[in-house]
């Protein structure tokens, strides 16, 4: 199932909120050993998670997280414009119907094929709701490895710059359209299926 928890509304969904928290400890800071803040320990929170900040959740029937996606508003402080803005050729792109995607998460004991429906689903879920919301197009920050995953998806997405070493790391900034024909140019691409969502549930 897809969860979406929109900004103010924490409460209800603060178990799972918990769960993600520490799913991205495990994945950016143990794994890929990120210099992030960790909040008791257990959670990754910085300065973005904030009362405007969304987030798309992938979880099963008993509500625990498989992944997840955070989603900033480019009308206020985000991570592209404030800490990568030097990826982009021009000016970070900005508007009320453009939203920057962070934090993409898959829980670390998905096996390959679980972790694929996951990708898809969240991926999947992330157009939806752009479709619901008016928004137009993504921005992100994204690693060589995931960049050329991201661009190999079908959407429209292109890179806002050269990539560039940040801290040993090669990173590229891109930005993804998003339009009616989104989820059919994604199914084409085999992203998408109609019971990928339903699958989570299992």
């Amino acid at each position: 199932m897809i969860l979406t928890v929109p900004s103010g509304s924490r409460a209800a969904a603060a178990p799972v909120l918990r769960a993600m928290f520490a799913a991205r400890k495990q994945v950016f800071v143990d794994l890929l050993g990120w210099d992030l803040p960790v909040l008791a320990g257990r959670y990754e929170i910085d300065q973005f998670d904030d009362a405007h900040a969304r987030y798309l959740i992938v979880a099963d029937a008993a509500h625990r997280h498989l992944g997840s996606a955070r989603l900033l508003p480019t009308m206020r402080p985000h991570i592209l414009d404030t800490l990568f803005a030097e990826l982009c050729e021009d000016a970070p792109p900005r508007g009320e119907d453009i939203y920057e995607i962070s934090r993409f998460c898959l829980g670390r004991s998905l096996g390959a094929t679980r972790r694929r429906e996951v990708r898809d689903a969240l991926v999947t879920a992330l157009v939806d709701d752009a479709l619901a919301n008016q928004v137009t197009a993504y921005t992100g920050v994204a690693e060589m490895g995931w960049l050329q995953q991201i661009l190999a998806f079908g959407w429209r997405c292109r890179p806002l710059g050269l990539p560039r070493p940040v801290d040993g790391t090669m990173l590229g900034a891109l930005r993804i359209d998003i339009t009616p024909d989104t989820p059919a140019r994604l199914a084409r691409a085999g992203i998408g299926a109609p019971d990928a969502a339903r699958r989570m549930a299992a």
